[in-house]
């Protein structure tokens, strides 16, 4: 397994989108030299909730410059303003490792720091350490420490039970569901961000008693927060997960499966993505679910829209479109109904409706995930089934190399994603798109 590095970094600016006043992107981040100039070396997303995001681009505001501290200015991005301000908030960061060129790669923000001056960061040189002593663990590492009978700790948080059964096919143990998400937070973390949460608990297996869980109930789960109650009245805050400590303690809980609604806090009341859930008949061979994936992205791409597959970790595939928030629910709903009978009409012989009574030996398009308050299994989460398969994003390219839909199991899944140079979902964050009243009509919805 890859060890990750950790220390502090300087912010000289940060990103927001184009003509936004208080969101916040990415964070730039800097490394003083030891001549005393700052040295661009990555960025990071902070995964702010709205309240800190603003308490944080109020304390910029307070120190904003003209000009950047940084004497190697970052690539400038698309769509994106750039906010430079005096070198002096500090904030701790994992990664993987420096590159030759002096930058960092796979940045994981953890936390501002105000216990630190910005003129004491430099970068920390790794020692080695002699005669085998014990290393003091900080608390917030994601290395294992050894915790009281019968438990660990994972990113600070003590596990009780490590060794107990989640899957009997595989084995996997509920460390090791733990390990993965706590591995996995990095590319999981941007498809959870401000999303409502829906959670598959298996406190005894997922042989045993599953819960389904959207509140927080009965105690307050580390890292997890609650969104604020007027988002979704008239029922207990929902839950968000937008931290590496989130999502292990999510596993900590015995929480196998992520789901998550297709809007984002704080406007939940504008989807900004729809999903095609594609479920074959089980009689069907597995090269059918193929063919049915391929068309119905010959069908987005004839209306117009931009789509991106991933694995379900079951059975199927989920193809996801992603969409400016100009609509509503209901507008976002119907939409996907007359997209579905548009992609039925175009391969009649391969596609078939929701209702398995009316399509035997067909694959079934499930536009019902596209509702207030409905979700779907999130990317990167773990399957409570037997393999506990994960559902992975891919890219169109890749759909004849795929076997079935729980083709990615947890160390696959890590592996994977650790070679990638660029992950297939990487459009996904630039895509901007509507849904027009040409669209419309190309479905026949008037």
């Amino acid at each position: 397994m890859k060890c990750h590095l950790r220390q502090e970094f300087v912010v000289g600016g940060f990103t927001r989108a184009k003509g936004a006043r208080l969101d916040v992107h990415s964070l730039l981040l800097g490394m003083h030299e030891k001549d005393g100039s700052l040295r661009y070396a990555g960025s990071v997303r902070p995964y702010f909730s709205s309240r800190a995001a603003t308490a944080f681009v109020a304390r910029a505001n307070a120190v904003r410059s003209g000009s950047a501290a940084f004497y190697n200015l970052p690539k400038p991005e698309k769509d994106r303003d750039y906010v430079w301000i005096e070198p002096s908030i500090v904030v701790e960061c994992s990664f993987l490792e420096w590159t030759p060129g002096g930058e960092v790669r796979h940045l994981v923000f953890h936390a501002v720091r105000d216990d630190k001056p910005a003129a004491a960061v430099t970068e920390e040189t790794m020692v080695a350490i002699e005669g085998g002593e014990p290393v003091e663990i900080d608390a917030g590492s994601t290395r294992e420490v050894p915790g009281p009978k019968g438990s660990l700790r994972i990113a600070g948080l003590r596990i009780t039970n490590p060794q107990r059964v989640m899957d009997e096919v595989t084995g996997h143990t509920k460390r090791e569901l733990v390990e993965y998400y706590a591995a996995i937070a990095q590319w999981a973390l941007p498809h959870l961000h401000n999303r409502p949460l829906a959670l598959v608990r298996a406190p005894d297996g997922i042989t045993g008693e599953l819960f389904f869980q959207k509140h927080s109930e009965t105690g307050r789960i580390p890292g997890v927060t609650e969104l604020p109650p007027e988002l979704h009245p008239r029922h207990p805050p929902l839950l968000v997960a937008n931290s590496e400590e989130a999502l292990v303690g999510l596993a900590r809980m015995s929480v196998v499966e992520i789901h998550t609604w297709n809007a984002a806090a704080p406007d939940l009341e504008h989807p900004d993505r729809i999903i095609f859930d594609l479920d074959p008949d089980p009689a069907l061979p597995w090269p059918a679910m193929l063919e049915a994936a391929s068309l119905m992205k010959v069908a987005l791409d004839e209306i117009g829209l931009r789509s991106f597959p991933k694995t379900s970790g079951g059975e199927g595939f989920h193809i996801v479109v992603p969409l400016t928030r100009r609509q509503g629910w209901s507008e976002a709903k119907a939409f996907a109904r007359s997209c579905e009978a548009y992609g039925a009409g175009r391969a009649a012989a391969i596609f078939g409706s929701a209702r398995p009574q009316e399509s035997r030996r067909k694959n079934f398009i499930d536009n019902l995930r596209n509702s207030r308050g409905a979700s779907t299994v999130a990317s990167f989460s773990v399957r409570a089934r037997p393999g506990i398969g994960v559902s992975m994003p891919v890219a169109w390219d890749e759909l004849r190399e795929i076997s079935r839909g729980d083709d990615w199991t947890m160390p696959k899944a890590v592996e994977r994603q650790r070679s990638l140079k660029e992950e297939p979902s990487q459009g996904y964050w630039q895509t901007q798109q509507g849904i027009t009243a040409a669209m419309r009509r190309a479905v026949g919805l008037v």
